[in-house]
């Protein structure tokens, strides 16, 4: 399954003797190898382990923290809408790094996507881990361009999606290997670091994920495929640098991912799911959206956006999305559906048939949708009760209204959350769920109780 070419190793290994020889200055050889770019995979080991193999303790997984080096251009990252499916490209520099590829189904997609860039060689593949979702469009992609270096975990899948990808990799690309915890690859100006795979699990799949961070200028992204909680706890305890402007969802917003402690480590000013609208998976869960709500996040959905582009300069990133128009991405249990929910009582999906409440995680785009006032009028209309937020179904419940819950008059005046030990004011986006609520009559009260202030509301 996994395929080096020794031959390239020889040739690299052979000139670098060379230049020695010449006497070439050691900076200037750096520089001649960056100037090569294309083919050479840049794979070095910067994490040190034991003689037993063993992952190199918090210690030495600290040492990777670097100062961010200053950057010109820019750095591209596309997060394609391939459904219920992950798929992202790096562009840096002229160098191309593509991280999964959707399912077998977006073969056609990736291909004709990285065709419309001018996209005919990608200098570096990571596919995160086995299920179809995140490699099985790959093939596409690799039935395209040519490849440097794929990166794979060791635990593959006796899937025909992993085995058709595996024989196009083996065509398309020079080497394909397994990163370990710490390795560095450089990817134009910006760099990248492999923080996994932490385990090599057959039974759990999504927990031998490749996680990695792309670090560049002062802004990173972070990817750690479907990885479960259990791993995001291994990522904390052995003290990598998790922090990142960006965070792609893991595991699609699921709620086996994104856990706080985590969330508390990464601190993301944005996050981006990969998700297919109307997912028979609840995709994303509103625990999820709620813990991204209390980090402060934006979030950016493929389901209700499309494709989503984000242009680093190496301090600052701007976002923009295929679908246009205001987009409650992360409505909350205050505004619902963030387009008038007190006059609204359900939400229909125009392409699904679906009819959903205002409070949904699941609600379509605002050209997708349909307002009905009752349950009765949207089941007329040949609209079906959602699956996920089971809004009022016809003679099963009151078909009245459901409006967002108002703030009465002598509410408290801050609200605390449990969780992040942050409160904030009743009126604020990112309130927690009734579970995780604290109030307070006074500022003085929360912050004696050690709860900061939102930074969101500012209270």
């Amino acid at each position: 399954m996994r395929r080096i070419r020794h031959c390239l190793a020889i040739a690299i290994v052979g000139l670098s003797l060379c230049l020695a020889a010449c006497g070439v200055p050691e900076d200037t050889r750096v520089d001649d190898s960056r100037n090569q770019g294309g083919n050479e995979s840049g794979f070095s080991q910067q994490m040190a382990s034991d003689s037993s193999g063993k992952e190199a303790e918090s210690g030495d997984a600290q040492q990777l923290v670097q100062m961010p080096s200053p950057v010109s251009g820019t750095l591209e990252v596309h997060f394609i809408d391939v459904g219920q499916a992950d798929a992202a490209l790096f562009i840096c520099d002229g160098q191309t790094l593509l991280i999964d590829g959707g399912n077998v189904g977006d073969s056609s997609l990736m291909y004709a996507y990285l065709q419309g860039l001018g996209v005919s060689h990608l200098d570096y593949v990571i596919g995160t881990h086995a299920h179809e979702d995140h490699i099985g469009g790959l093939a596409g992609a690799l039935s395209l361009c040519s490849a440097g270096t794929v990166f794979i975990p060791e635990t593959g899948s006796d899937s025909e999606a992993y085995a058709n990808f595996i024989e196009k990799a083996e065509k398309a690309a020079e080497a394909i290997t397994t990163p370990e915890p710490g390795d560095t690859i450089a990817l134009g100006q910006s760099q990248v670091v492999f923080y996994g795979p932490q385990v090599e699990d057959a039974d759990n799949l999504n927990n031998t994920s490749i996680c990695c961070k792309v670090q560049y200028g002062e802004t990173s992204f972070l990817f750690t495929g479907d990885a479960e909680a259990e791993v995001e706890r291994m990522l904390v305890d052995d003290g990598y640098d998790l922090s990142a402007t960006v965070l792609k969802a893991p595991h699609h917003g699921s709620e086996t991912s994104s856990s706080y402690v985590f969330l508390r480590e990464v601190m993301p000013q944005y996050v981006v799911i990969s998700v297919g609208e109307g997912n028979s998976y609840g995709h994303p869960h509103d625990d999820v959206m709620s813990r991204y709500r209390d980090a402060g996040a934006e979030v950016y959905r493929t389901d209700m956006q499309g494709d989503v582009i984000c242009i680093s300069d190496g301090k600052t990133v701007q976002f923009t999305t295929e679908k246009s128009g205001t987009v409650i991405t992360n409505p909350t249990t205050v505004d619902g559906s963030g387009q008038n929910a007190d006059d609204v009582g359900y939400i229909g999906n125009k392409n699904s048939k679906k009819y959903h409440s205002p409070t949904c995680g699941s609600l379509p785009a605002e050209q997708n949708r349909v307002y009905f006032d009752t349950a009765q009028e949207a089941a007329s209309a040949g609209y079906s009760p959602c699956g996920n937020c089971k809004p009022s179904v016809l003679g099963q419940e009151n078909d009245a209204p459901v409006a967002p819950p108002q703030i009465q008059d002598d509410a408290e005046d801050y609200i605390g959350n449990k969780n992040s030990k942050k409160f904030h004011l009743p009126t604020c986006g990112s309130l927690p769920m009734e579970k995780n609520r604290v109030y307070f009559d006074t500022r003085n009260a929360a912050v004696s109780a050690g709860y900061d202030p939102c930074g969101n509301c500012r209270p």
